[in-house]
Order: C-alpha cells, then structure tokens, then sequence
C-alpha cells in the first residue's frame, strides 16, 4: 500500500496524520525531494524521509502539527553535528509537514428534537455526527438522517463504544437529571474539547448538587458547560441549535462572540 492510500485509509478511520514531504535537497542528502512519510498520532510512521536524526525531528514535528493544525516549512543542514546539524552527509534538505485531519466529532446525547436539529445542522458544518439516546427508536438513521454514527445505549455505557479525542464536543440535549446524573460521570474522563449540558440554570445547579454528592470531584465537573449556547433568545429547537453551534465555533475558531459591527 502507497501512502496516498494509507492516507485515504487514515481518513476512512479518522485518524489524525501529518504528510510529510522532502521538497528540495541541494548536496549530499539521504532522500531526493518527493520522498514521503506519514506521521500518525500514536508516534508510529509509514514511509520515510531519510532515516537517522533527521527523520526523528520531522516526527517530532509531525506529532506537533497533529496538535496544533498547523504547518511546517522545516530547513536542515547535514554538515556537522557538533553544532546541531543532522547528520554528517554535506547536503542540505527542506521538509513540508502537513497535519491532515479527521472531522471534529460531534457528539449528541439526547435524540429528541433539539438533538435531531444539531445533529442537521453539525452535519451542515462538516462535524462527523454520532447521536447516542437509551430510547433505541429515536437514535435510528430514520429519526436522525443527517448522523454518520449511532449508539443506543445507556450515556454511562458511550466511552465503551465511541473513542473520542481533543477534537469531539459533546452535546448532551437529554430529558432532564434522571439521564444526567447516573450518565455524566463517565463522560467525564473521555478526552474532548467541550462536554455542554443543556438547560436552566437551576436544572444544572442542581445536577451539579447531586453529582457533588455523589462523590464527583468538583474539579471534574469545571469540564462541564451549562447553561449552553449563545445567548441568542432562542426558543424553537432549530434556534436552539444555531445558538448552541454558535458556541462550539466560537470555541474551536477562538472566536469572541461579539457582533462584527462596530
């Protein structure tokens, strides 16, 4: 398998890699420009740019543009070593790193009708949408048409059948602290960008209360975002959606929320 196929495989499975690519050499280098190498998150690699100490900073590199979505123009020297140099071949080589990404991940808990309207409009901007509910007839393809993904099981049960990542925001639109509380505190622990629950003020005052004392620690629970959302007025579940989607790219773009008009 080449590496534009392992990369179209990385996608299908949306995993996180970062392309790297020798686009110019002058000198004596170990690889001609167009060698490739794919940098998976877990550190391990497919293809090369040239072995030794060189190929170990583009991984290094590689790991960190997976982290940050940025790319990289890397410059080496491979005259000397005794000054930082990469190895001792003479040459010259420059590096492209790209981090190519999955989708975010949004995650909806609750596919009733506020559920049902984030999970339209998550999928209208470019989220992977997975929707979980313990009411197996609305997490269906027929109720929700717009997810990829569907978990009808218990909200305590979802870290043992989704893998999650920094790049998940979890939406939990549930039917009140009956599902929240015994569902929440295995949610947790699973790695994401933003884990909201859904109404009042008071609903999460006291769902907080009760989670305390349950024995969740308190710090565990400054993970959670409540009320969600914008503070749009809104009332309908699309309105609700909007303003809760609104929140989640002011979030993942760093933006402010402020009206552009000045």
């Amino acid at each position: 398998m080449d590496i534009f196929e392992q990369l179209l495989e990385a996608k299908r499975k949306h995993l996180a890699v970062s392309l790297c690519m020798v686009i110019a050499t002058n000198g004596s280098t170990p690889r001609h420009a167009g060698s490739k190498m794919l940098v998976y998150e877990d550190g391990h690699i497919a293809g090369t740019v040239g072995g030794g100490e060189v190929e170990n900073r583009v991984i290094q590199e590689g790991l960190a543009a997976i982290k940050d979505g940025k790319t990289r123009r890397l410059s080496y020297s491979m005259t000397d070593p005794a000054r930082g140099d990469v190895g001792v071949c003479g040459g010259q080589v420059e590096v492209y790193v790209e981090p190519v990404l999955p989708q975010p991940l949004l995650l909806v808990i609750g596919g009733g009708h506020v559920g049902k309207a984030l999970a339209h409009l998550g999928h209208w901007l470019g989220f992977r949408v997975a929707v979980s509910d313990d009411r197996v007839e609305l997490c269906t393809p027929e109720e929700n048409p717009d997810a990829d993904e569907f978990y009808p099981v218990d909200m305590a049960e979802l870290p043992k059948h989704l893998k999650s990542d920094a790049r998940t925001y979890v939406v939990l639109t549930t039917r009140g602290m009956v599902v929240d509380v015994p569902g929440l505190p295995a949610l947790l622990d699973m790695p994401a960008a933003y884990i909201g629950v859904i109404g009042s003020r008071r609903r999460w005052t006291m769902t907080r209360k009760s989670l305390l004392e349950a024995g969740i620690p308190a710090e565990k629970l400054e993970r959670v975002v409540a009320p969600i959302g914008l503070e749009l007025h809104a009332e309908t579940p699309e309105e609700i959606a909007v303003s809760i989607m609104a929140e989640i790219m002011m979030l993942r773009n760093g933006g402010t929320g402020q009206r552009m008009k000045v």
